[in-house]
């Protein structure tokens, strides 16, 4: 497996003529044997970030693939669903239903995503996103296995856990606040996981407000924690609101530490603001490991930036989609599933990568810190 990989990543960068800002690319020659896979993310919107960050790795897996898994040419469709689950829904069909896709990368947000898993599944079309997150984007409410849904990311419940972890272990908090997007439900079942493990360690919490997605004033509810005085913030958001959180906790002069999510994991992020705040992560660019460098310094020369979580996330999810078309040797969605399920100890950025019996991947959990000069420190990593 690990020479198969080595490869892929050795493979000559290749991009298609015409690919650039068409709905679909490929790489090399057609030989007769094509297959097409869709992107779905957010391209637009609000969470825009992420969704870009997303589409560089998985432009970057295919083309040192160069474009091909196995005897099959890569085509691929890139569709925005601008941070909507009603688009993804929409996006989901119109892939399946019109342009063909034997499996999709995606989406990004786990609202979005859950939408997308359910046409997907109900389609035998695989699926495999990199960061969705949310515990029910594998299985449904009811806790059973949507068989065509995987996924690279850690789920809520694992970097909850984490980060209360953390708070106690490592730096020796015990109260602690959290502030909710109550409609969502990333940060709803963040901040439950929190909670559940913070107290389950001996810790108190000591104040716990909502929020809605429109938001933008955080004034009251940041007095509100001022008064119960707690050592740490827990704020499970994406990066836009956690910055207008973080700045009415500035202004208020309020002396906590800020602890939060893989939301945060974005060069869109307040730096200022959030400096010296702590984040669960699924990597760090600095992590000395081999397979973390070669990848951030790939990605450095194509984008001249270094890749975040979301790059890295949906690089591995796109090369381990690849390499399951190229076991099967055939582009039936039903034998990539069982090719994709049955990869063990994957040579990822994230780690070797397995999937348990519901799609997910066993892994450690990154903390990152957040340094005012536009940089995330790696701090650690912590076994669930």
């Amino acid at each position: 497996m690990r020479r198969v990989y080595a490869l892929l990543l050795a493979a000559a960068m290749v991009v298609a003529a015409g690919c650039g800002g068409a709905p679909s690319g490929s790489g090399g020659l057609d030989d007769g044997k094509t297959i097409k896979i869709g992107f779905i993310g957010p391209l637009s919107g609000d969470v825009k970030s992420y969704g870009v960050s997303a589409f560089n790795g998985f432009e970057l897996a295919l083309e040192q693939a160069g474009y091909k898994a196995g005897d099959f040419t890569i085509e691929y469709v890139k569709d925005d669903d601008r941070g909507r689950p009603e688009e993804g829904t929409n996006l989901a069909i119109k892939q399946i239903t019109q342009d063909g896709v034997k499996a999709i990368v995606g989406s990004v947000t786990s609202d979005v995503t859950k939408a997308v898993s359910e046409i997907a599944n109900q389609h035998g079309v695989v699926m495999i996103t990199g960061t969705a997150t949310a515990d029910t984007v594998t299985v449904d409410d009811q806790g059973k296995r949507k068989p065509f849904v995987f996924r690279t990311c850690f789920l809520d419940s694992t970097q909850g856990k984490v980060a209360a972890k953390f708070a106690l272990e490592e730096l020796g908090k015990k109260t602690a606040a959290i502030l909710y997007d109550k409609g969502n439900p990333y940060t709803v079942g963040l901040a439950e996981a929190f909670k559940s493990a913070f107290v389950a360690g001996g810790g108190q919490i000591v104040a716990e407000e909502s929020y809605g997605r429109d938001d933008t004033d955080f004034s009251a509810i940041v007095t509100k924690v001022a008064t119960a005085n707690p050592e740490v913030l827990y704020l499970p958001d994406y990066y836009n609101k956690v910055s207008l959180i973080g700045q009415a906790v500035r202004a208020k002069g309020l002396d906590v530490v800020l602890l939060g999510a893989d939301g945060w994991d974005s060069t869109d992020l307040d730096f200022q603001i959030m400096d010296g705040g702590y984040f669960t992560a699924h990597y760090s660019p600095t992590e000395p490991r081999e397979a973390v460098q070669k990848f951030v310094q790939a990605y450095r020369e194509k984008y001249g930036s270094d890749p975040d979580s979301f790059a890295a996330l949906v690089y591995d999810a796109t090369n381990m989609l690849l390499e399951a078309i190229r076991q099967a040797g055939t582009d039936d969605p039903d034998k990539i599933r069982e090719a994709l399920q049955n990869l063990k100890d994957f040579p990822a950025v994230g780690g070797d990568l397995s999937f348990d019996a519901n799609g997910n991947p066993v892994k450690d959990v990154t903390i990152q810190k957040v340094n005012k000069d536009g940089t995330f420190e790696f701090v650690t990593k912590i076994t669930p």
